[in-house]
């Protein structure tokens, strides 16, 4: 039996293998969104399993990606805006692991909220810089549609 692999999942693989690193952290803040609309969605289940595991393996997820959001961060020349990020995600991270710990909701709607306003900055920045390089303004958040 061969292992084959969706046309979805090969179009995001080569979008993150190709895409500028703007658009990758673009990217990252959709997923890291996504990943905890799907930790809210398991407080629907009524199955103490299916419960944990999909808030649990949600979040887990999330924090993933906020860790490599933190961990992307030029230090050296970032200044005090790195250094206000790294604490941001780090705060994120831990809010997060509160939440996946005492299975509340709060938490998990705090960092999304707080990630939304950051990927709608994000955007309109590289949309932006899109504009200035003489680029079409669609160009930019072609991929965050996706």
């Amino acid at each position: 039996m061969t292992n084959r692999t969706s046309p979805w999942k090969s179009y995001q693989q080569i979008a993150t293998q190709t895409a500028p690193p703007g658009q990758l952290v673009l990217m990252l803040y959709d997923g890291a969104i996504r990943f905890l609309d799907r930790a809210l969605a398991g407080f629907l289940h009524e199955d103490p399993l299916l419960f944990n595991e999909t808030i649990s393996n949600n979040l887990l997820r999330a924090q993933q990606i906020i860790s490599e959001l933190n961990n992307s961060l030029n230090m050296r020349q970032g200044g005090d805006f790195a250094d206000n990020m790294r604490r941001l995600y780090n705060y994120f991270d831990w809010r997060l692991q509160q939440s996946n710990l005492r299975k509340e909701e709060s938490g998990i709607h705090e960092i999304k909220g707080r990630l939304t306003i950051l990927r709608g900055a994000w955007a309109e920045m590289l949309e932006q810089q899109g504009r200035q390089d003489g680029a079409p303004a669609e160009q930019s958040v072609l991929l965050a549609q996706g």
